[in-house]
């Protein structure tokens, strides 16, 4: 290919990586619709000829966009949670791994809420995918609530406070809300355990 692309010479994989990573910086700091597929053709360094061979559309790149996002989160959430000792440590460090996250400069709230948000009413791959994340999110800690031998009833609640927890820290733009969700979140462990 000899279209003065600068991921010409790279993998197909290797392309559309960069194109999502790409994608998704600028998606996350500034919003899906306000960033448009020339924008995202000069950050990327490649033509929109090469963009549109990689996607077909703009919303196959959120997905994708979507989709990395969700392999992050899942990777950073279940490498402090496995870190930690305890079953309740387990549960905690759910609220741990928000600290760090909110506590990034780049942090500005959830990719799944903020894309949601933006795209769920015109997009159902979008909005499906946005509740398949949750719904895994769920699962996740339901998981760790069984193992930690608690009312089935404590997931959603230990859910919803990371949720909000997520919501709250990109309005008021600071880490506090991962700390109040872990007081909130021991409370409620040590009432039912």
């Amino acid at each position: 290919m000899n279209d003065g692309d600068a991921g010409a010479t790279a993998t197909l994989e290797d392309a559309r990586r960069h194109v999502i990573e790409t994608a998704d910086d600028l998606y996350y700091a500034r919003g899906i619709q306000a960033v448009g597929m020339d924008e995202l053709r000069r950050a990327s360094g490649m033509s929109l000829k090469r963009l549109y061979s990689l996607f077909p559309s703009k919303e196959q790149i959120v997905l994708a966009v979507l989709a990395h996002r969700h392999e992050l989160w899942t990777a950073g959430v279940t490498a402090k949670v496995g870190a930690a000792g305890s079953p309740t440590d387990r549960l905690l460090a759910i609220y741990d791994y928000l600290a760090d996250w909110f506590a990034d400069d780049s942090f500005r709230g959830c990719g799944f809420i903020n894309a949601f948000g933006e795209l769920g009413a015109v997009s159902p791959a979008v909005a499906d995918l946005a509740r398949e994340h949750k719904a895994d999110f769920q699962r996740y800690v339901a998981d760790l609530v069984a193992a930690a031998g608690a009312p089935v009833e404590l997931a959603p609640q230990l859910a919803i406070l990371a949720e909000g927890a997520q919501t709250t820290a990109a309005i008021a733009g600071n880490a506090e809300a991962a700390a109040h969700a872990r007081r909130a979140a021991e409370t409620l462990i040590h009432a039912v355990t």
